[in-house]
């Protein structure tokens, strides 16, 4: 499956974004904080996506951020939350202050973003404590790039870690290209992931 989609603007609002693609339009639903962060219509963008599907709904959803994108699917294992409530609640909430608001177990702060009411607050408590990383200040890392596309594929969130911090010892010093060395570490951390899972 497709990680990420790189194409011109052409429109965008604080729900959804029209990408410009290899000769296709693509409608992708967003967060108000993504579509903020994204360029003017007319320019380049990427966003990291997930395709929802349903028997009846198929529908698009992308992100600025590997690290948004990774929440989000965190929060559609959360019982009752669906992914129009999580683009909401992510709407009203940067990723890193959701995180801290989890770790702190602050649940006023989750019962005021909107969408969330105080049960709905409690059970995302009780299910992602601890599971959020909190990770470097937006601007993100290659590495928090890479980690977060390979924890979107459904790889355990500590062997990501530290598969991610292997590839990165091996190639701290090259001298490729950023989406080379992005891809070439993508390639090698998915190796040792894959071989990780053959030998259970």
């Amino acid at each position: 499956m497709f990680n990420a989609l790189s194409g011109e603007l052409s429109y965008k609002d604080e729900t959804r974004v029209f990408l410009q693609t290899g000769g296709v339009e693509w409608e992708i639903h967003t967060t108000r904080i993504s579509a903020n962060a994204l360029p003017e219509p007319g320019r380049a963008a990427r966003l990291y996506v997930h395709l929802y599907v349903r028997e009846d709904q198929l529908r698009l959803y992308g992100f600025a951020t590997a690290a948004e994108r990774a929440a989000f699917l965190d929060l559609l294992k959360v019982e009752g939350v669906g992914p129009k409530q999580a683009q909401k609640i992510l709407s009203g909430i940067e990723v890193h202050q959701l995180a801290e608001a989890l770790e702190t177990e602050n649940l006023d702060r989750l019962s005021s973003i909107p969408g969330i009411g105080p049960k709905t607050a409690q059970k995302i408590l009780l299910k992602l404590r601890g599971k959020l990383s909190l990770g470097p200040a937006p601007g993100e890392s290659l590495e928090e790039d890479l980690a977060g596309a390979l924890a979107g594929m459904g790889f355990d969130r500590k062997a990501v870690r530290g598969a991610v911090a292997t590839v990165m010892r091996g190639l701290r010093d090259s001298a490729l290209p950023r989406e080379e060395l992005e891809r070439e570490l993508f390639k090698r951390a998915l190796a040792l992931l894959g071989g990780q899972e053959a030998g259970l």
